[in-house]
């Protein structure tokens, strides 16, 4: 295969390649880099009418040439940056003054760091022959002009890409650094969490080391109680019979406690939160003397999440549970509504028959409640009614939506106890930005300062 032919195939295989990463390019990104060709192409191009150039075709290549280089940085980076010599030896300033940020932004991209000055010192040497060729064509060129054209292939070539390479090292340390704050956080989190689970283990054993046994001995002496009622004071039966039903279910919830505690994530909801378990709980305070009714105001069994339906179970036990304490002998209403994306609970009770003293609650039940209603993306409101009486109701979505990882981990404990979150990306990379960063943009102001004369220069003439 002779050479042209070998040429020809790469040329397009690579135009192939260029069309490939155009079409999977962001949209974004394509818009953005014709944008800036299309103002580098009108800057080159725009003064020349105003001006008549010398060489108006070389001028108008040269400005062509700058705004086809601007999106070729990103696929190729070496030869753009060789590409930049045309630039500096030509006649065109407007065209020239975009070499420092060409430059600037392709160095970033080449790796290794030899590699990169190999480039940028072959550019510089390029532009500096270049520019004493074309100069030699009108005659031997002179020192002062050789000493000009090496300091501009300096702070056009040189200084941008010094600058572009701190920042390109730059970039990988802070990749660097955002991992390793995500790893800290991950494993602080990661400790809390079992920090909590054997707390929570060592709780449950408590609870059910004393309470477990206490239960269980009120349930035993209840039994013998109703026993001996039903054969002495048939009247009494059906108190000890409730007394023993009572802590028989305090048995059996002290047991789901202790599930919860040990095995948060797998927590038997049961049949809790349904029409059958919402009637039993009412059943339950009719028995212990409350006039309460429920009104189930949905067309079917709802279909809500295991957790919506635990919430609607606690709320009902605990408005249930505050009437008896606070208002005995007052109606009680228990309403459920579903309204399709959420369901609405609602405990009412009136005023008592014969006003009481405010009791000495310290209100934790509700606060409780308040967590877990937030939890699930839900409201709670309690109260005192105007008519008399109080209300607890909950609305809460059909299916919450999961809690993120930072919501499982409480925040540091007041007076410096507890765990620390690590410190955010920004003041990690922030010593990192000061450094590199400052020093990057210093090394630009001479090549900044000398583009400004120039345009200045070039307006004038």
């Amino acid at each position: 295969m002779s050479p042209a032919v070998r040429l020809w195939s790469r040329a397009r295989r690579e135009a192939t390649a260029i069309r490939e990463a155009v079409r999977t390019a962001p949209r974004r990104t394509v818009v953005t880099e014709s944008v800036l060709a299309g103002l580098v192409l009108l800057c080159s191009l725009a003064p020349v009418p105003l001006v008549p150039p010398a060489h108006p075709v070389s001028v108008a290549l040269l400005g062509v040439w700058a705004a086809l280089l601007v999106p070729a940085r990103r696929m190729y980076p070496t030869l753009t940056v060789l590409c930049c010599v045309p630039l500096i030896a030509g006649d065109n300033v407007w065209a020239m003054v975009v070499v420092p940020c060409v430059v600037w932004s392709a160095v970033r991209r080449i790796t290794p760091a030899r590699r990169a000055w190999a480039v940028v010192g072959a550019s510089a040497a390029g532009a500096v022959l270049l520019s004493i060729a074309a100069q030699s064509l009108s005659g031997l060129p002179k020192m002062p002009y050789l000493a000009v054209g090496a300091g501009v292939a300096a702070l056009f070539i040189l200084l941008p890409a010094l600058s572009g390479m701190m920042l390109g090292r730059r970039r990988p340390l802070t990749r660097l650094l955002r991992e390793r704050n995500a790893y800290l956080e991950q494993a602080r989190l990661l400790t809390d969490e079992t920090a909590r689970m054997e707390e929570r283990a060592r709780i449950a054993s408590e609870m059910h080391d004393l309470l477990g046994h206490r239960i269980l001995l009120i349930s035993v002496h209840a039994g013998a109680l109703q026993l001996a009622a039903e054969r002495q004071a048939p009247p009494l039966a059906s108190q000890a019979e409730l007394l023993h039903t009572t802590a028989g279910t305090a048995m059996d919830e002290l047991r789901g406690i202790l599930g919860v505690l040990r095995h948060p994530s797998g927590e038997n909801i049961g049949e809790r939160g349904t029409h059958e378990s919402l009637s039993a709980l009412v059943e339950d305070a009719r028995s212990a003397g409350a006039d309460a009714e429920l009104h189930w105001n949905a067309t079917a069994e709802t279909g809500a999440d295991a957790r919506t339906r635990q919430a609607v179970h606690r709320v009902t036990r605990e408005g249930l549970t505050n009437a008896l304490k606070h208002a005995p002998g007052a109606p009680v209403r228990v309403t459920f509504h579903d309204e399709g994306e959420t369901v609405v609970i609602t405990v009412v009770n009136d005023a008592p028959p014969v006003p009481r003293q405010p009791g000495d609650g310290n209100r934790s039940g509700l606060i409780g409640l308040q967590e877990r209603i937030s939890l699930l993306g839900g409201a709670l409101h309690a109260g005192p009614r105007p008519e008399g009486g109080f209300i607890l109701s909950a609305r809460i979505p059909h299916r919450p939506d999961s809690p993120p990882v930072y919501a499982t981990s409480p925040g540091p404990v007041s007076g410096g106890a507890g765990s620390r979150p690590p410190l955010s990306t920004e003041v990690l990379t922030w010593p990192r930005l000061l450094g590199g960063g400052c020093v990057a943009i210093l090394v630009l102001l001479p090549t900044v300062g000398t583009t400004i004369a120039l345009l200045i220069m070039a307006v004038l003439h």
